[in-house]
């Protein structure tokens, strides 16, 4: 006699995109090599996209799990001849690759995306929007929350419109800078130096200059405005740089937010914590987790991040970082929807010190993310 095994279950077909039109097209690829070497094999079938700097979507192979920014390498997503699309074909969301005077190919359908995107067309609510209009689950926040998240100036808004303390800032549009530059400068020299200026739609500090003077103002603006023509110029602030891990809570449940981390900076060299001590150089700045600091203001600084999550309404993941001042006040500086999730980032090592390691972490996310109901919600 013969017993039938049991089937055994279909694995969750997961598409990662990765790359990216932006200047953060580098980081997204090793965020993207962090998932790929730690997501349950068994439990998901991986599909990895890589989106080149012109927008075409590509096939990526499983080398890209080994790529790094290590000695300063810059890896990136080559156009090629054949390009992959997500379609609604029998039902269901499919992958399709296409090519000159060739047949479409069908990959397949998809369960669940994970934009591992950093930046302006990807993290901005724009790729969200596509899937949104494909029905398809994915995971972090929606188009609203991702595009104030990438915003600096109306994130600023959104979190002051919400009780949150904010520093002060000035906003410059393209306008502005063109048409009257000297009120500008007045503008800026009213917060004081130093200031930072960024641009407003750009992360992994790209592009932002630390300015002591105004004679070095015109030079930072002309930097920042090469990745954007809005910027937000923010009065330099004196406090330990501390940062909080937020998770979509199950169901209706709150939020779940980390313990508080402290960005300490190692190397002098860097006059803040800019994209080289970030993601070149790994021990410029060191994260200490949990931070130290009196247990009113840890509970405080985690409550503020969760109402700063729900301030934007954000979903799935997003790391808030606020100063905190030697008088004890609380400064929110920004919100991010889709931070460096790479595993020595410090959105996972946040989460690690908190009890829940980064495969847990990618797992709980994508879960989140097939619980998510398409559509208005």
């Amino acid at each position: 006699m013969t017993t039938d095994s049991p089937a055994t279950p279909a694995r969750i077909r997961v598409a990662i995109l990765f790359g990216g039109r932006s200047s953060e097209h580098s980081v997204s690829c090793v965020t993207a090599a962090g998932v790929l070497g730690a997501i349950d094999k068994d439990k998901y079938d991986v599909v990895p996209i890589g989106i080149a700097k012109n927008g075409q979507w590509v096939l990526a192979g499983e080398d890209i799990a080994g790529v790094s920014l290590a000695g300063g390498a810059l890896p990136e997503i080559a156009a090629g001849e054949r390009t992959v699309s997500l379609s609604h074909l029998g039902g269901g969301h499919q992958l399709v690759v296409s090519e000159a005077e060739q047949l479409p190919e069908q990959l397949g359908a998809v369960d669940v995306v994970f934009p591992l995107l950093h930046g302006p067309w990807g993290e901005d609510g724009t790729v969200q929007g596509l899937l949104e209009l494909s029905d398809t689950r994915y995971v972090g926040a929606g188009v609203l929350a991702s595009a104030i998240g990438m915003d600096k100036h109306f994130m600023k808004v959104v979190f002051e419109a919400a009780g949150l303390t904010v520093g002060p800032y000035v906003a410059v549009t393209d306008r502005e800078w063109t048409v009257d530059p000297a009120k500008v400068r007045n503008r800026v020299a009213a917060l004081g130096f130093p200031v930072f200026v960024k641009p407003a739609r750009a992360g992994s500090s790209m592009g932002i200059s630390k300015v002591d003077s105004l004679e070095e103002l015109d030079a930072a603006i002309a930097e920042a405005r090469e990745h954007d023509l809005k910027l937000v110029i923010e009065a330099g602030i004196v406090g330990r740089e501390i940062e909080i891990a937020v998770l979509e809570g199950r169901g209706s449940d709150a939020p779940r937010v980390s313990l508080p981390g402290e960005i300490a900076m190692v190397d002098t060299d860097h006059a803040f914590y800019d994209f080289a001590a970030k993601y070149v150089q790994g021990d410029a700045a060191t994260l200490s987790c949990p931070a130290q600091m009196p247990e009113a203001d840890v509970a405080r600084v985690r409550e503020l991040a969760a109402a700063a999550f729900d301030a934007v309404g954000a979903e799935g993941l997003s790391r808030v970082d606020f100063f905190y001042t030697a008088a004890g006040e609380l400064i929110i500086n920004e919100i991010n929807t889709m931070p460096g999730f790479t595993p020595s980032s410090m959105y996972p090592q946040m989460w690690e010190a908190s009890g829940l390691s980064y495969p847990e972490l990618i797992d709980e996310l994508l879960q989140l993310a097939l619980q998510r109901k398409v559509g208005l919600r």
